[in-house]
């Protein structure tokens, strides 16, 4: 008999709203413990693109009572791992340590999270770190390419802005725009504390509230406004080695009933080693080394998107073969052997994904954060499982409609594209 995937999680929202979801892995000797804020790069006003990054950063060097030095001793005596980072809807900081240090673990994350000093001569030597790391994106093709497509996807909305912010906003803030957003954003009801590993719900309860049952629970309001597609051209010249270049158009949010198919379809279309645009573009013609297709979703849109490195007389040819295989996704059902063959490397992926304490942390979070509620394994398990080829055939229709595609290319000699040759048609 299989054993269940099914898990023991408890939840419990504090008095002052903070929320806390623990999952007890008996079978492990440690524990991963994450403090989420559910703001991110998407809830910044556009002169202050970037804060919410740079908070981050400013976090680990040093609080009240412990300099940064302090801060990495205290994690190295004891073998755990310290990481954090900000995303376009959340941020994240957390710990994995041995099961008897999870105690020292809540003190340092709630040092960090409640009582970051904010010295005015870090703020402005961290300013200059994080300038470099913007350069670094502009020096890293592939990831430059992703930036521009999604700048000009969502153009004019804040989900389009880099996260890192730009060389004008990070040169702007100071001590005080940054003390200012971060006791207005790091507040109780902003933030999800998840915890899994060999722990008891009680025991973390009990230090979670000595360490932040006091925290304010007031928040600011944000009012989300769901993004709009202008899908356009976009091409960038820059001198390279060879062109990269991004195909995308709209998807679901999150939450969305047909996410599970979506799942499929791109795992179908270029999600893995046997995905059509691996075998047909890599394999079978020998024209890019890295092809796959992806997908973002956010709460309240999404994209999916193909991404090529290529060499620069082959884009045009990259570009037509992308474009047919989205168009055979609509033409014809996908076979059955090949939608067994998805639905197993999404669920085999998955399970092998969450089988550390860190992952299991994590996905509880997001769940919370997307849906309000946890959910099994076994429930996402039956959700792939449902998929038919009618339901991705269905979904690639209303994704893959003429005049949805947008594309964006860069490298030292781009050809001239019209959106002709993004016909969906």
């Amino acid at each position: 008999m299989v054993p269940s995937t099914e898990s023991t999680v408890v939840r419990e929202v504090l008095d002052n709203g903070l929320r806390l979801l623990t999952e007890t892995m008996p079978h492990v000797r440690s524990v991963t413990i994450g403090v989420w804020l559910t703001r991110g790069s998407r809830h910044e006003s556009d002169d202050r693109s970037g804060i919410a990054h740079f908070v981050e950063h400013m976090l680990f060097k040093g609080t009240d009572t412990r300099s940064a030095e302090d801060i990495a001793q205290a994690i190295d005596c004891i073998g755990g791992q310290l990481d954090a980072f900000t995303a376009k809807e959340y941020a994240s900081y957390y710990i994995k340590v041995l099961d008897e240090h999870l105690p020292l673990a809540v003190d340092l994350l709630s040092d960090i999270v409640r009582r970051p000093a904010f010295v005015a001569e870090e703020v402005e030597r961290e300013k200059k770190v994080i300038l470099e790391e913007i350069k670094m994106v502009e020096d890293t093709p592939d990831d430059l390419v992703h930036e521009l497509f999604t700048q000009h996807f969502w153009e004019g909305h804040p989900l389009a802005r880099p996260i890192l912010g730009s060389p004008e906003t990070v040169e702007a803030l100071n001590r005080e725009t940054v003390a200012r957003y971060f006791g207005g954003a790091y507040v109780a009801s902003n933030i999800i504390i998840s915890a899994a590993g060999n722990v008891e719900h009680a025991q973390v309860r009990d230090l979670v509230h000595r360490a932040f049952g006091d925290l304010p629970s007031a928040a600011e309001s944000f009012g989300e406004v769901a993004p709009t597609v202008s899908p356009q051209v976009v091409t960038r010249t820059k001198e390279l080695e060879q062109s990269h270049l991004c195909i995308g158009t709209n998807s679901f949010a999150q939450s969305h009933e047909d996410r599970y198919v979506s799942y499929i379809l791109n795992t179908v279309l270029g999600g893995s080693m046997s995905s059509r645009l691996f075998q047909n573009i890599r394999e079978k013609r020998g024209l890019a080394y890295s092809v796959f297709s992806g997908l973002s979703a956010y709460r309240d849109a999404g994209n999916i998107t193909i991404y090529a490195g290529c060499a620069n007389e082959a884009v045009g040819e990259v570009i037509d073969l992308c474009v047919e295989e989205l168009k055979a996704l609509k033409r014809t059902p996908v076979a059955d052997a090949e939608l067994r063959r998805a639905k197993d490397h999404l669920k085999g992926s998955l399970m092998l994904s969450l089988e550390n304490t860190a992952s299991r942390m994590s996905h509880m979070a997001r769940q919370e954060i997307y849906f309000d509620r946890h959910f099994g394994l076994d429930e996402t398990l039956r959700g792939v499982e449902a998929v038919t080829s009618e339901d991705v055939q269905r979904v690639a229709t209303e994704l893959f409609s003429n005049g949805s595609l947008a594309a964006t290319v860069l490298g030292p000699r781009v050809p001239e594209l019209s959106s002709a040759r993004l016909d969906l048609n």
